[in-house]
């Protein structure tokens, strides 16, 4: 669990850099996320592969695909070789839509959660 959680928390701290200006702080944080996430990816994908009549692991698979994506390019983007000293476009908005898939996979490892409890009645006395 901590490994699929962790991503999101440094996606995040990264934007949080971001905002205040600490744009090394921030790319630390992508370089940090990548190898979590590609774990992630191919931990997920596994599962989809051992039961492929879950529709739900195959989606998670394909975001966390598109989130490493997202995270490479906003880390390549801001990438100290480019020595520009601030915070691309691209790499604000590469990292803008990662954190989107992962509010996007949040909300999906909900789901089932959500509709057990949906589907909970109180019992009457």
């Amino acid at each position: 669990m901590g490994r699929r959680v962790l991503p999101g928390l440094l996606a995040v701290a990264a934007a949080y850099a971001d905002t205040h200006g600490s744009h090394g702080l921030a790319f630390d944080a992508l370089l940090g996320a990548i190898p979590l996430s590609a774990v992630a990816a191919l931990e997920c994908f596994g599962a989809y592969l051992d039961d492929r009549a879950n529709a739900l692991r195959g989606m998670q698979a394909l975001l966390w695909t598109l989130a490493l994506g997202l995270l490479v390019l906003s880390c390549a983007a801001r990438s100290p070789a480019t020595e520009t000293h601030t915070l691309p476009t691209l790499g604000w908005s590469a990292l803008v839509g990662a954190l989107a898939i992962f509010a996007v996979k949040t909300c999906l490892a909900a789901a089932p959660f959500l509709r057990r409890l949906a589907l909970a009645q109180v019992a009457k006395p």
